[in-house]
Formats: C-alpha cells, sequence, structure tokens
C-alpha cells in the first residue's frame, strides 16, 4: 500500500511537471511556482481550518524547521526544474533531475536504513543513464544550460524530500503548510523588489491552481508513504515521475529524442526502479 502511494506521487509529480513547464515558456518560472504555491498553501489552510483541530503540538518542535527547509529547497528546486523544462527537452530534464532520490537514500542510510546491494547497483545505473541523457548537451550540439539546471533542482528535490518525510513523522499537514508558507513567502518579498508578478495573467491562475494541486497532492502522498516506511525507499518510487513527464511531453509535444538520450533515459529509470526493488 504504502509503495502504491508513493508511485501514485510520482504521478502526480510528472504530470504537475509537465503542463508547468509549458507555462514557463509563457510567463518566468518563479512566477509560475509562486501562483501555484500559493494555490496550494490556500487549499491547505482552508483544510487545518475545516479540521479546526489546531496544530500538531509536536510540530511546534522540530518539525517546523523540517517544513521551512522543505519549502525553501523546494521552491529553488521548482524555479530551476521549470526553467529547465522551458528551455530545454523535457525527456533529458526530467530524468536529470530525478536523480535526486539519491539525497535522501544516502541521509537514510546515514540515520540507519540499508539499501541492498540491487539497489546501490540501481544507483550506478542511474547515474549512468543520465550521463548518457545529458551528453548531446555536454558535447555542445545542446545548449548545457538545462542540464546543468537540472541538476541543481535534483539536489534541492532530494534535500526537500528528505525534509518533507521528517517533517511529517511530527505532523504531515502542518509539514505540507509550513512548506507553501516558507515558499509563498520568499516569492512575495522577491516579487515586491522587483515589482513584478512575472508576467502573470488573470486567464493564467486556474492553471497555475491546478498545478500547485497536483504538486501538494504528490507531496502529501510522498509524505504519508515515506513516514511509515522508509523514506529511501519512497523517495526512489517518487522519483518515476519522468515516467508521466515523459508520457506528456511524446504524446501533447511529439517529442522524440537521439538514440544515446534513449538509451540513457531508459538506464535512468531501470537504476531508479532496481533501488526501489
Amino acid at each position: 500500500m504504502l509503495s502504491l502511494l508513493a508511485l501514485t506521487s510520482s504521478l502526480f509529480w510528472g504530470t504537475s511537471d509537465f503542463f508547468a513547464g509549458l507555462k514557463s515558456r509563457t510567463i518566468a518560472p518563479p512566477a509560475v511556482v509562486a501562483f501555484s504555491q500559493g494555490a496550494a498553501l490556500l487549499a491547505l489552510s482552508v483544510i487545518l481550518l475545516v479540521r479546526n483541530t489546531g496544530f500538531s503540538p509536536a510540530f511546534s518542535g522540530n518539525g517546523q524547521w523540517w517544513a521551512m527547509a522543505a519549502g525553501a529547497s523546494g521552491a529553488l528546486g521548482l524555479v530551476c526544474f521549470y526553467t529547465a523544462l522551458a528551455s530545454g527537452t523535457m525527456g533529458v530534464v526530467a530524468p536529470i533531475s530525478s536523480l535526486g532520490t539519491l539525497v535522501p537514500v544516502l541521509l537514510g542510510l546515514l540515520t540507519g536504513e540499508h539499501p541492498s546491494a540491487l539497489a546501490w547497483a540501481g544507483m550506478a545505473v542511474a547515474v549512468t543513464g543520465a550521463a548518457l541523457a545529458s551528453g548531446p548537451e555536454l558535447a555542445g550540439a545542446v545548449p548545457p544550460r538545462p542540464v546543468i539546471l537540472a541538476a541543481v533542482a535534483a539536489a534541492c528535490f532530494g534535500t526537500a524530500l528528505y525534509c518533507i518525510d521528517r517533517g511529517a513523522r511530527y505532523a504531515l499537514l502542518e509539514t505540507l503548510w509550513g512548506m507553501r508558507v516558507t515558499s509563498v513567502a520568499l516569492f512575495l518579498l522577491a516579487g515586491l523588489a522587483l515589482r513584478s508578478a512575472g508576467g502573470t495573467r488573470a486567464r493564467d491562475l486556474p492553471v497555475l491552481a491546478v498545478i500547485g494541486l497536483g504538486d501538494v497532492t504528490a507531496n502529501g502522498l510522498f509524505a504519508f508513504a515515506s513516514s511509515r516506511g522508509m523514506v529511501s525507499v519512497a523517495s526512489v518510487l517518487g522519483s518515476l515521475y519522468p515516467v508521466a513527464t515523459l508520457f506528456w511531453a511524446r504524446l501533447l509535444l511529439g517529442e522524440r529524442l537521439r538514440r544515446v538520450q534513449t538509451i540513457g533515459v531508459g538506464l535512468t529509470l531501470v537504476g531508479v526502479v532496481a533501488i526501489a526493488l
């Protein structure tokens, strides 16, 4: 059951990422993150008000710090990721960013979890696949900027996943809410300083709201699965989101990859699955 929830989180992440990447081609990626996260914050606030039990006492301890760390790292990761999706091939960017799963796997190991030999082999395969998938960019055939941004996003996502897991062990909903408060506050300050909404128009808001709700749903499914199981396993299953992104890119954009990239993407996904097994 927990594995199914983690896999479902990857479906929501991959779908929301695809449409966020498309939206980032018409408005500034930070604006996409800011308004989508704002919609998620509103939804979580309503849920907490309806629940009407107040914050969990445990959240007043270390829980709030994990939420803030998750919000800051997750927001930076989304800006880098959406920028990469808007400027590069989605089929390459998404698998590279999924390697962020190595961060919670390694941190889980340091805190007492013990991945199997197959998991370690999967990590090696995934890294090799990512190198092949990004080969054309690094060779100069395509600008390297999307690959660099995807790599930064991977590190941020991995950190955010681990922080979400730690915070959810104190209080799940409060952690997700604290994440959004942190990220929205950061973007609000940036928007006021720049005096810009990033080109966002009223007609963009419904799509941005759906993107934000998809992202927070994925966060919630992952947090529930990881906090009740192994964060190393849940994070890897959740990182299968490139499958959904690739599906939408192929279906709606007709994206085609070079042969070496196709092999690299396949190896990346095989490696991720091996880690889960």
